[in-house]
């Protein structure tokens, strides 16, 4: 269980939650909502310890399974079985026993008889521990997160940012947990995986807390619903299921427009015969203490909402280019002895628009990466045409240096042209103003992480656009600018994505599927495609 008692969280010196007091206990399933930018992802990390409040206790009973927007997965030489089995202490047995066959094996005499011996030691320790049980429970819930038996035994440095994210997910659930906090789990899990997390949730005895833009998920899973109203700081409580939230949401807001309405309208009349009262001295007192009367119904007042603000989207006028401004030929990936893609062809013409399907794993993310000059082939080239101006959004963050802020990652992507008046003017529209353009870019939200990639993007004047998950992690309306900006681009549209809603956006002419690396025409045929990528 987690109690929080007048809870302050701070964004430098923005105020995003006042005084907050809640619980979070067995059977409480929570979807905390709210805007991008409004605190979700600070409050969790709060909740979970990793940051402490500005002010107010936060106490925590059991243990607590953090599943971050970013997770970091440890060391990238450890097995995937093993990151997972980590979270019950299992994996250094597994390790162990593995050495201990080893030396079975590799030794003979008393050495061997000494390995047998510890090996029969380990054993009893791993069956009491409910090993065995524990290790096909791991499987079992990789295995519904889409993450194949071959995968699970390769190294996590082998393997993609979607299945490094399945892999702390799986680990999350198999650690047995009392209460879960998860940011955004459904990002890289395909429709199959989603709907098997649906369930498993749905069924969770323990206390949840979820972050999430997949209406369906919050529907089916949450029994509460926190809603963060970044516009007054405050954390409005729902003991209702989604739908019912939903509506009693908008009740409240309605409710609240018409007591303030007759408040200001009794508080005007009021005023009025205050004012007209001044006029004579025999009734200065009465009228002042009639104006103090109207001050203080006002002052009681619930604040009104105020529509959330949405990050104002348009892509740039992409720069003269030539007729192919950027071609691939024969590329290929190796991970170790794992084959990820082998000679993979393409051409990029001046705004033809592109999607790249394939299962977690095919490659997709390491193609616009090898596109974006960020990563290099094993074989083959890329080849940049007359012209050419890359932008390139990473699903990760990465091209974002994290101990630069906000202003100075826009300023390293922004034209010599553009002053700093500029720059901030832009960031402006993205919602990011005052202190807020000082944050290193590494203590922001995922949301604000989106913002922030996308603002750089729209000062590049690219020809070509690189873009891998651009909707992960934004709120429907922000997401919804995105997906106009991206039909009235003028430019080259390289997409990955498992939203259809981008793709229907985008209008793609030609797919190209990884790993084999086949180009054909879009056609409705491969729109199944897309959710399972």
């Amino acid at each position: 269980m987690i109690s929080a008692a007048a809870v302050e969280l701070r964004a430098g010196s923005h105020l995003l939650l006042d005084a907050a007091t809640f619980r979070v206990a067995p059977g409480d399933r929570i979807g905390l909502v709210g805007r991008n930018g409004a605190g979700k992802t600070t409050l969790t990390k709060a909740l979970a310890g990793q940051t402490l409040p500005a002010a107010g206790t936060i106490t925590r009973s059991g243990d607590v399974g953090y599943l971050p927007q970013d997770p970091r997965t440890g060391d990238l030489d450890v097995t995937a079985r093993d990151r997972i089995l980590s979270a019950r202490g299992l994996d250094q047995i597994v390790r162990d026993l593995r050495a201990a066959e080893t030396s079975m094996a590799a030794e003979t005499g008393e050495k061997q008889e000494r390995a047998m011996r510890r090996y029969a030691r380990l054993d009893a320790e791993f069956t009491a521990a409910g090993g065995y049980a524990a290790e096909s429970e791991a499987a079992q819930i990789a295995g519904a997160l889409g993450l194949t038996e071959r995968q699970l035994d390769q190294p996590l440095g082998t393997l993609s940012g979607g299945q490094r994210r399945r892999i702390e997910l799986a680990r999350i659930l198999f650690s047995g947990a009392q209460t879960l906090l998860l940011d955004e789990p459904t990002n890289h899990l395909d429709a199959d995986s989603i709907a098997w997390l649906r369930d498993h949730l749905k069924g969770y005895k323990g206390g949840l807390i979820v972050i999430s833009h997949d209406v369906d998920l919050l529907d089916a899973v949450v029994n509460k619903v926190f809603h963060l109203d970044a516009n007054r700081a405050e954390l409005d409580i729902y003991n209702l299921g989604w739908k019912a939230y939903l509506g009693q949401r908008e009740t409240d807001e309605r409710r609240r427009k018409r007591e303030r309405a007759n408040v200001e309208k009794k508080a005007a009349v009021l005023l009025a015969q205050a004012d007209k009262m001044r006029a004579k001295a025999t009734k200065t007192v009465a009228a002042q203490n009639m104006a103090r009367r109207a001050e203080r119904m006002l002052g009681g007042l619930e604040s009104e909402r105020a529509h959330d603000k949405v990050a104002k989207l348009r892509f740039p006028e992409p720069a003269a280019c030539g007729k192919t401004p950027l071609r691939a030929s024969g590329l290929s990936r190796s991970y170790g002895s794992q084959e990820i893609f082998t000679d993979v062809d393409l051409a990029i013409d001046r705004g033809s628009r592109v999607v790249v399907l394939g299962l977690n794993g095919a490659g997709k993310t390491t193609l616009l990466r090898m596109l974006a000059g960020v990563d290099t082939p094993d074989t083959g080239q890329v080849e940049p045409g007359h012209g050419l101006k890359v932008g390139y959004y990473a699903q990760e963050h990465e091209n974002l240096d994290t101990t630069r802020s906000v202003l100075e990652n826009m300023k390293s992507a922004a034209p010599d042209s553009f002053g700093e008046t500029d720059v901030r003017k832009v960031l402006g529209s993205f919602l990011f103003s005052g202190d807020a353009v000082d944050k290193p870019a590494g203590v922001l939200s995922g949301g604000e992480k989106t913002r922030l990639s996308l603002a750089m993007l729209v000062v590049s004047s690219a020809n070509v656009l690189l873009l891998d998950e651009p909707t992960n992690n934004l709120d429907p309306a922000s997401r919804a600018e995105i997906l106009g900006a991206l039909s009235t681009y003028k430019g080259a549209v390289v997409l990955v994505t498992h939203d259809e809603g981008a793709v229907d956006a985008l209008e793609p002419e030609r797919i190209l599927l990884l790993p084999d690396g086949v180009e054909d025409l879009y056609n409705a045929d491969y729109r199944d495609l897309i959710t399972l990528a």
